[in-house]
């Protein structure tokens, strides 16, 4: 029903952010110290900010939404291992922008041990990282880099009174996404109602779609449908691609008319408590598929569907995507858009001028989510429960000389959500159509 509000999950508990910070500790030595700072507010224009997302990792750990915080987690300390660093209280600046938590707040309301304002940051860093001998941070943050080459040069002044030296520092972020990998039944509860909410948009956009709109029109119905149902907002920069613009991977434009006789493509996922969804649908913009659009968009769907299928433990990303390779360009093949054999059009990678990109990522509180995939270099990274990927091949078919007419730029992607279970895999994303004729009959009858 359009605008019905769906009901919210619970949420991520103070004890499962503790947890997840006891599990980062466990993994390091007695002697070190964990230096994570959250986001600051970038500026939009002048006196204006981007609206404010917390950096993930810290996120995390901590499930603060604050800019401007620092945790620091130091094992073993007697007087309480986490440490938060948050805004100061001012009531000033509180009139304008909003309530501050402030240190007891941070301690109350987030299971931090102990929180000071960063008016004190200063004064009882140097004290918090004393004694300690490594250092680990996000090495590709400014921030956390220059704390500790302040932390560095502190030891090495104090070595004549006797202090342990500060051995060095390594990387925090390896650590930490390792963890991210895997989770919970509190993440993937949030992660089903990101791709819910998604997904009603996803199908609220069909039922808008017609000749004559523009791009950004079935834009504003699929973010409108996501902050209604208390997201965010996109969790990515929303793509909706008519006819050849959909051939544009990252297409962001979203300003062109929507053709009768096109189909477009649609990539877009709705954010909810900094958990992503990201769903790819495409359809044609009248309601009804020519012969040319079932015929490239069939052959999408069929590999997707058995890539899909495949997702289970044990499987690989890397085996999931030869397979795909094989069904499209098998499908090339018979459409007529590539000659041969179809092991020939693998190993010459002729394929590629119509699949450029792989056909799954992680997905998590990143929609491209952290985490390897590869054990080693030669080791793809086997499937486990608690997993949460996607599956999106795609065809694109150039519109050039070469090409039969009727295909002539054409794009079709097909994306859904999943996660690995015990025994398979569950899709989150499966209330939006896919099928022609379910497509088609919900176009019709909208």
């Amino acid at each position: 029903m359009l605008f019905e509000s769906l009901p919210r999950p619970p949420g991520i508990r103070v004890d499962e952010y503790r947890a997840r910070r006891d599990a980062l500790m466990a993994t390091l030595p007695d002697d070190a110290a964990v230096i994570l700072p959250g986001a600051s507010l970038v500026t939009r224009s002048h006196d204006s900010e981007y609206a404010f997302r917390q950096n993930s990792d810290f996120y995390y750990l901590t499930g603060i939404v604050e800019p401007d915080a620092l945790l620091v987690l130091l094992p073993g300390r007697e007087a309480g291992q986490s440490v938060v660093f948050c805004q100061d209280r001012d009531p000033t600046m509180e009139a304008w922008t909003g309530r501050r938590l402030g240190a007891a707040g941070i301690e109350r309301e987030h299971g931090i041990d102990q929180a000071f304002e960063n008016a004190d940051r200063d004064a009882q860093l140097p004290a918090l990282l004393e004694g300690r001998e490594l250092l680990y941070l996000p090495l590709d943050d400014g921030e956390a880099q220059g704390m500790a080459e302040e932390a560095f040069a502190a030891a090495k002044a104090g070595l004549r009174r006797g202090r342990p030296p500060l051995k060095g520092w390594l990387d925090v972020s390896a650590l930490i996404h390792a963890m991210r990998l895997i989770k919970s039944e509190a993440e993937i509860a949030l992660l089903r109602h990101a791709a819910l909410i998604s997904a009603r948009a996803h199908v609220r956009a069909m039922r808008a779609s017609r000749p004559g709109l523009h791009e950004y029109q079935l834009k504003a119905e699929l973010e409108h449908e996501f902050v209604w149902q208390g997201g965010s907002g996109p969790a990515y920069s929303t793509i909706v691609g008519g006819g050849a613009n959909a051939c544009v991977l990252h297409y962001i434009e979203n300003r062109s008319v929507l053709a009768d006789d096109v189909l477009v493509l649609i990539d877009a996922g709705a954010e909810f408590e900094l958990y992503a969804g990201d769903i790819t649908r495409t359809f044609p913009v009248s309601g009804r598929f020519s012969d040319a659009q079932r015929a490239l968009y069939q052959v999408v769907l069929d590999a997707q569907e058995r890539a899909v299928a495949a997702v289970k433990p044990g499987a690989t990303l890397a085996d999931i995507h030869q397979g795909v390779v094989e069904d499209l360009t098998a499908g090339l093949i018979t459409l007529g858009l590539l000659e041969g054999d179809v092991q020939a059009r693998i190993d010459d990678q002729s394929y590629r001028r119509f699949y450029l990109h792989s056909t799954s990522h992680w997905l998590g509180l990143d929609v491209h989510d952290v985490g390897t995939y590869r054990l080693d270099e030669q080791t793809p990274r086997p499937l486990a429960p608690g997993m949460v990927l996607t599956i999106e091949p795609g065809l694109y078919i150039p519109d050039e000389d070469d090409i039969p007419a009727a295909f002539r730029g054409m794009g079709v992607r097909i994306e859904d959500n999943l996660v690995v279970t015990q025994d398979g895999h569950e899709n989150l994303t499966s209330e939006v159509p896919k099928q022609v004729a379910e497509i088609e009959a919900l176009m019709v009858n909208k």
